[in-house]
């Protein structure tokens, strides 16, 4: 595997990643895909998935991910499980750092996708991972018949109580401002859910608790009097959204404010010739499983025929110089 040289490299393995390589594969470009820190994606802490096409009673996102890849090793597709600590766009072919390996790519397909947002305090990294954690789907079942907190008041934020109201015996949901930010749908479950109370125009400012007994509590600012109180609970979950993973390539590849790849409109080509962005790494509106796959697949057709008219390019140069010769 060492300083191997390969036609496409795909960095991610959720449903962007994973298309990519369904269709660079069928097309015989044996793709390589570097599964980063989270093989899946975001949909292997993701419970039930009920709003993609083909799965008429719904599938666990953990599952659904294994049948994705099942489906791409089919077709040959080669996995390298490790990050990437760097990415070197400036050369042909690309070079890209992962685990003490060089790895080398005519063409790349970024579908690094998004991570969970902290609130930075010193108390949550310390209890992260007794008591305060990012997805109710991974850590929900340590909190039966106790009581939590959901940070946030987007749809993510509304699931992920939902979800919780199946362990926990309450779930309060602390927002910034005084209503949520969640379709009206995803609203309407939460205020008929009996479990789900809503702690308004409020901020967490410090967690309590010690990693041996885990969370106690949580000290609660109120953003309009700036008065706080103790609130006592026993868990602290985290949904205020999500950050592009696109550090490496701060730099290389263009990107918005919010640091989401720019790429050019109507396809997934970024502004290095031959790398292609795939997902929610590119994806700050929508970021759904479906739209990631449908990116997924442009990524790989955008990247089969940009090596395509190198190639060709590059015979018809080869052929020149030979008939000048």
């Amino acid at each position: 595997m060492a300083d191997e040289t390969y036609k496409v490299v795909i960095l991610g393995s959720g449903p962007a990643g994973l298309t990519a390589a369904l269709y660079t594969a069928r097309a015989n470009l044996q793709p390589l895909v570097i599964e980063g820190m989270e093989p899946g994606g975001q949909l292997t802490i993701t419970t039930e998935v009920e709003n993609y096409p083909g799965f008429e009673k719904g599938i666990q996102g953990p599952e659904m991910m294994e049948v994705f890849r099942r489906q791409v090793e089919r077709f040959g597709t080669r996995f390298l499980q490790g990050e990437v600590s760097e990415v070197r766009l400036s050369k042909r072919p690309f070079e890209l750092e992962c685990e003490g390996k060089t790895i080398r790519a005519e063409a790349l397909i970024v579908s690094t996708g998004a991570s969970a947002k902290w609130l930075g305090l010193e108390s949550e990294e310390r209890l992260k991972g007794y008591g305060v954690s990012a997805c109710a789907t991974c850590d929900g079942a340590f909190f039966k018949n106790k009581e939590v907190i959901v940070v946030g008041g987007g749809d993510t934020a509304v699931e992920e109580a939902t979800y919780l109201t199946r362990f926990a015996s309450k779930v309060s949901m602390v927002h910034r401002r005084e209503e949520l930010r969640a379709s009206k749908i995803m609203q309407d479950r939460a205020r008929k859910n009996p479990k789900i109370s809503f702690i308004w125009d409020s901020e967490v400012a410090e967690i309590y608790g010690e990693q041996k007994n885990g969370v106690s509590g949580v000290k609660l600012k109120n953003l309009k009097t700036n008065a706080t109180t103790d609130f006592k609970c026993d868990g602290v979950f985290m949904a205020i959204g999500h950050k592009p993973n696109t550090e490496i390539f701060k730099g290389q590849l263009d990107m918005d404010e919010l640091g989401y790849l720019k790429v050019r409109p109507g396809s997934t080509y970024t502004n290095v010739e031959g790398v292609f962005a795939a997902g929610d790494v590119a994806d700050r509106v929508y970021r759904q499983a479906v739209t990631a796959a449908g990116t997924g697949c442009m990524a790989a057709i955008d990247a089969e025929r940009w090596l395509e008219a190198r190639h060709h390019a590059e015979s018809e140069l080869k052929g020149a110089a030979a008939h000048s010769g």
